[in-house]
């Protein structure tokens, strides 16, 4: 039984296929900061040197969200609620130690256990960039560590002596609240259900970035959804069309932070303008007409019934695409 009214079951599989069928869903996803999150490599902010629009030919630095910065956080929210409603346990799927291989999050999301088998990931996610150039993003801000008394002074702690002042300071660039990360997520030949579950879980995901932080609270704002044959524009393009947009509107006014509404009408603006230059068969869920399916959804993952529903379909599918493709796989390794 179908669990969406607004959406056309034929753009959906009605099984997991074992290989590509060729369609797609394309989550438009604008990743917004609300607090100060980190996304770096080798204690630095990621950034890359591109150019400003795709119009515009200037060259700036932005911020770069790269992909499992963005995936890793969805994925354990959708472990969390399989965990919650009792489908999976710790102890039979334990991520990145023991993956059971036979649940949701390890057929949509993939999972490689050297020769016991491997699945690839169903979805998709690339690098995002910042809309405004990284100058503008980032601020530094000097970190330290106080004794328990609340102050930088020493009094005789740990055989230090009174009245020494710690040396526990340290630097460390954050992103600033109220920037705009463009993202498209792809789910290769989704099911309602499989459908259903990553829409869930980019709803519900709050932090990204850097895990041993207090901070990192992002919220996604869904613009649409493209059911499509193929694959679509990339994060950049997409950031780089915005760009090009509130220039033209005027309401990039640096240093102040971006309106949230003039970047969410640039953003449908420009992708609707990317599609139209697309050639490929795409049935476009954006703006008024991404309204309904947004509304159902949410009704759908806000009350217990919708999301065991969705849930224990989900399950289910995986389950039956396990038994039939991967246990063969497990079997012929240990014969092997």
């Amino acid at each position: 039984m179908a669990l969406l009214k607004a959406v056309d079951s034929k753009l959906f599989q009605a099984e997991i296929p074992y290989k590509p069928m060729g369609k797609y869903a394309h989550f438009l996803t604008v990743r917004i900061t609300e607090s100060y999150p980190l996304f770096q490599t080798d204690g630095e902010l990621n950034k890359a040197r591109v150019r400003a629009g795709v119009k515009d030919k200037t060259t700036i630095s932005r911020l770069s969200m790269f992909k499992r910065k963005q995936s890793t956080p969805e994925r354990l929210v959708g472990r969390e609620l399989l965990r919650n409603y009792g489908l999976i346990t710790a102890k039979e799927c334990e991520y990145n130690v023991n993956f059971a291989m036979d649940n949701p999050d390890c057929i949509i999301y993939g999972f490689a256990i050297g020769d016991s088998g491997s699945e690839k990931s169903k979805v998709v996610v690339d690098t995002a960039f910042s809309i405004t150039a990284f100058d503008e993003s980032h601020e530094t801000f000097t970190l330290n560590a106080p004794y328990e008394n609340g102050t930088m002074a020493s009094k005789g702690e740990d055989g230090s002596k009174p009245g020494e002042v710690t040396s526990r300071i340290n630097q460390q660039d954050h992103i600033r609240p109220q920037v705009f990360f463009p993202s498209i997520v792809t789910l290769k030949d989704p099911t309602e259900a499989s459908f259903l579950y990553v829409f869930n879980n980019i709803l519900r995901t709050r932090h990204y970035g850097a895990q041993t932080t207090r901070t990192g609270r992002v919220r996604n704002e869904l613009i649409g959804v493209v059911f499509a044959d193929g694959e679509i524009t990339s994060n950049l393009r997409w950031t780089q069309a915005i760009y090009d947009n509130m220039q033209s509107n005027k309401t990039i006014n640096s240093p102040e932070p971006l309106d949230e509404d003039d970047v969410i009408t640039a953003a449908k603006s420009a992708i609707e303008n990317l599609m139209a230059d697309e050639f490929i068969v795409h049935t476009d869920f954006i703006g008024d007409a991404f309204v309904p399916l947004l509304n159902e959804v949410k009704a759908l993952t806000g009350s217990e019934t919708g999301i065991k529903s969705i849930l224990q379909k989900a399950d289910a599918e995986a389950k039956e695409y396990a038994n039939k493709h991967i246990s063969k796989k497990k079997t012929a390794a240990k014969a092997g």
